[in-house]
This record gives structure tokens, C-alpha cells and sequence, in this order.
């Protein structure tokens, strides 16, 4: 069974132990992140594979739009401590359930963030290329 502690980001705390953050205001209310927002909880673990486990089901459920019905406030959405954690306690029973499936399916949207990791580097380097013609044309007109 997976512990973890799940509690309001402070930045005055030092955090030790293997974490994530995960935003807790706006419409992306549920999303893992890597660094810290103002808007976050954070949630620790004993151990780097728990981590992983519990950072890719978070994943899951964030894209799948789980935290949506669980917003709150009319102004800015907000999801609330408490029903983060049922949502990743219900993951957790669920993927218990069938380990090598979820194994699977980790290794899978892995290997889809890293394509599209190179995918926006080579977005990147078109602009940059865009950007350069662009300059030298202009280069050569004003040298005119």
C-alpha cells in the first residue's frame, strides 16, 4: 500500500522526502507539477516509486477531467484538500486491482510525453529558423 502526505504548499517549509506539487485553483485544478506554484498542494512519499506510481495516476486523472465536477467557488474554481485525496485514494484501489495494466499504461503515456518533449524542441528550432531568415532579409534591406 502506498502512504503519502498530502498538505498545503508552504514555501517556507523545507521538503525532504520524494515529491510533486499538484495546482489547486483554476480549471487545471488536479494537475501534477513538477515545481512549485502558489496555488498547490504538495504530496510526499517514502520512497521514489511511490512517487512515480502515485505522480502518473494523478496524471491520469487530471487529463481524464475527474477533478472537474470537483470544483468549487464561482469565481476562481478551486478543488479542496479533501477531495484530492479520496480521488487518488479511489485511483489507487482501482489500479490494486490490475497493477500490470497500469504498468503498461505508464509506460506508454512515458514514452508520449517524451515524444512530445522532442516534438516542441522541433517546434522550438522551426521559430528560431523562421525568426533568422526573417532577420537576415531584413538585414538586407536596410543595408540598402
Amino acid at each position: 500500500m502506498c502512504t503519502f502526505i498530502l498538505k498545503s504548499y508552504n514555501q517556507k517549509e523545507e521538503i525532504r522526502k520524494p515529491h510533486f506539487f499538484i495546482l489547486n485553483k483554476g480549471n487545471n485544478s488536479g494537475k501534477p507539477l513538477l515545481i512549485a506554484c502558489p496555488n498547490c498542494f504538495v504530496i510526499q512519499f517514502e520512497s521514489e516509486e511511490e512517487k512515480e506510481q502515485i505522480y502518473w495516476l494523478l496524471y491520469s486523472l487530471w487529463k481524464s477531467k475527474v477533478f472537474y465536477p470537483l470544483l468549487r467557488g464561482s469565481v476562481i474554481p478551486f478543488v479542496v484538500l479533501r477531495d484530492v485525496k479520496s480521488c487518488i485514494q479511489d485511483g489507487l484501489n482501482k489500479v490494486d486491482e490490475n497493477p500490470a495494466q497500469f504498468e503498461k499504461a505508464v509506460a506508454v503515456l512515458r514514452s508520449l510525453e517524451e515524444m512530445e518533449e522532442k516534438l516542441k524542441q522541433n517546434i522550438k528550432l522551426v521559430q528560431d529558423a523562421k525568426q533568422m531568415v526573417i532577420c537576415l532579409e531584413q538585414a538586407k534591406y536596410i543595408k540598402r
